[in-house]
């Protein structure tokens, strides 16, 4: 963990305009302002009910690893921009802010600090880029995954995006956010060594062509593999000699060896018949327990069209319309100014917009989830002023902040604060999760939801409200900015 941005320096994967503006912060003495910022989004991908988080340790890692080298520095004076005194004081520059953020696997839901940062203004400012950048594209794929895994109904999600997805960088993530979402492993062998995401495969329709006949390329991968053995079976035809040569290779070297079949995988035609198909042949020759593996431009909806078909597929291999969320392709989270402090006062800061969406929701807050006591599902979710504490032992009153008049008072509930600061004066003082726990976390989580949010098609909208008192100051900081 940890040595990805120790050995790359990512420092200046920034919008360049963090560094003119942390020049400008330096020039007018504003250098120690301590200021407030948010990390939230405004829609759900794909239209869903929710999002998933995810992308949290690697914005820790670049975080805490965070500095200026002597070669960066060098490169903004070529730019003949930035003051000699900025530049020294950027020599010494170290991250010292501290971070609240929602754990990985949460179900998340616009309009919610899923990241918060307290500290130094220029420091703050200037981390912007590398933190939307890590949660936004890690958010994005692990929602698309856990879509594609609750399509599959419980049988096995492959991620295969790695030839496709967008960069190297896009595979590595994007495997790794994928798992968070519920694949049961990936292609990219490299997240097996670094994340202990399991790696699996088998051969491509270039092994079958290597050889002079599809028999002899079974039997040679069978011989190799005889303990994990699982063939390609439509490179030339699938029930024609896909399957019957599979079967006799099955019965001449791995039964003979002492092992069972793992499975056949179909990567053309129409899957959904020739799995019926196929699972037929197999079981008929006695392979009830040889999976079926389907790939070939996959995703959830077609995945669900296909069990509704029939089709007998154990397992699912997703490539790029999972890795790249080909259907919604972009996260919209955004990094937004909410306070400042001086002399420990605070100043709330709001942006106004004429599109009401994009009214910010200033100060510094609490993010608490408020959960029914007896069924455990998640019923709303309250921002409120940091001081605010909310008391579980009496009835509280929830409203919708765009529609005011939708007020409901609930009883018999727990409350759970849905940030964890991760980061005390650019330190890390939490111990990080496996990515098994991170999953099972995610999986247990999204059971909390109630299937009307979680459904694909027009979701419940779970609501996100403010407190009355984090209300009050929002309201009079729009009405003070009119004109």
């Amino acid at each position: 963990m940890f040595n990805n941005f120790k050995e790359r320096n990512l420092t200046l994967l920034t919008d360049f305009y963090e560094l003119t503006m942390a020049g400008g912060y330096f020039e007018n003495g504003m250098s120690e302002q301590i200021a407030y910022f948010d990390m939230f989004y405004r829609k759900n991908p794909d239209n869903s009910g929710f999002a998933i988080m995810a992308g949290v340790e690697q914005m820790i890692e670049y975080l805490t690893n965070l500095k200026f080298t002597e070669e960066d520095i060098e490169f903004l004076r070529s730019k003949k921009m930035f003051s000699e005194k900025f530049l020294q004081y950027i020599k010494n520059f170290k991250f010292t802010c501290d971070v609240w953020a929602v754990p990985e696997g949460t179900p998340i839901f616009p309009g919610e600090p899923i990241v918060t940062v307290r500290g130094p203004l220029i420091e703050a400012q200037f981390v912007e880029t590398m933190i939307l950048l890590s949660i936004n594209h890690q958010s994005l794929i692990a929602t698309k995954a856990n879509r594609i895994c609750r399509a599959a109904d419980g049988r096995a999600v492959m991620e295969f995006g790695s030839r496709r997805a967008q960069g190297y960088d896009g595979a590595i993530y994007g495997a790794r956010a994928a798992y968070i979402g519920g694949c049961a492993g990936t292609a990219c062998t490299i997240c097996d060594r670094d994340y202990d995401i399991p790696a699996l495969g088998t051969m491509a329709h270039s092994w079958i062509q290597s050889f002079d006949s599809e028999l002899e390329a079974f039997t040679a991968y069978a011989k190799a593999y005889p303990q994990n053995c699982t063939l390609l079976v439509d490179t030339y035809n699938t029930l024609k000699s896909g399957i019957p040569n599979a079967i006799k290779v099955f019965n001449d070297v791995i039964v003979k060896e002492g092992f069972r079949p793992r499975g056949i995988r179909i990567d053309s035609g129409d899957i959904t018949y020739l799995s019926k198909k196929a699972r037929k042949m197999l079981n008929d020759a006695g392979f009830e327990d040889c999976k079926i593996c389907a790939s070939n431009s996959l995703d959830e909806y077609i995945i669900r069209d296909m069990l509704m078909q029939g089709a007998k597929v154990d397992i699912f291999g997703v490539g790029e319309r999972l890795i790249t969320s080909y259907s919604s392709p972009v996260f919209g989270g955004v990094y937004k100014l909410v306070a400042l402090e001086n002399d420990g006062r605070m100043s709330p800061k709001i942006k106004v917009s004429e599109n009401v969406g994009k009214i910010t929701t200033p100060c510094f807050k609490h993010f608490y989830r408020l959960f029914d006591k007896e069924s455990n599902k998640a019923i709303a979710d309250v921002l409120t002023l940091r001081d605010e504490v909310i008391d579980e032992n009496k009835p509280y009153e929830i409203f919708d902040p765009q529609n005011t008049w939708k007020r409901k008072t609930i009883t018999d509930f727990y409350a759970k604060d849905m940030q964890v600061k991760y980061i005390e004066k650019g330190r890390l003082i939490e111990v990080l999760p496996t990515m098994s726990e991170i999953k099972e976390y995610a999986s247990d989580q999204i059971d909390t939801l109630w299937d009307e949010v979680v459904r694909f098609e027009n979701p419940h909208t779970y609501y996100v409200d403010l407190s009355q008192k984090l209300w009050d100051v929002k309201n009079c900081l729009i009405n003070q900015a009119k004109i």
